[in-house]
């Protein structure tokens, strides 16, 4: 049986083309969503959580949402 995952695959590439739109370095901007993404598979698999979304793909809602709400931001 296959997963669904919350969010849309257009909704996800259109999160994508807002962040790299808003980026000045497309590279940078891939690397910053590669780590974060990476951080969260390791967060997911010290904590035993089965997440409905691959890594990548929050890191991509993530740091959308942080594009378009800035309040959200923590630090």
């Amino acid at each position: 049986m296959q997963k669904r995952t919350p969010l849309e695959t257009s909704q996800l590439m259109s999160r994508a083309e807002e962040l790299i739109a808003a980026a000045s370095n497309r590279y940078r901007i891939t690397v910053q969503v590669a780590n974060r993404a990476k951080r969260r598979r390791y967060e997911d698999f010290e904590n035993l959580e089965e997440s409905t979304m691959k890594p990548v793909m929050r890191a991509i809602v993530e740091m959308s949402d942080e594009l378009t709400q800035p309040e959200i931001i923590g630090d």
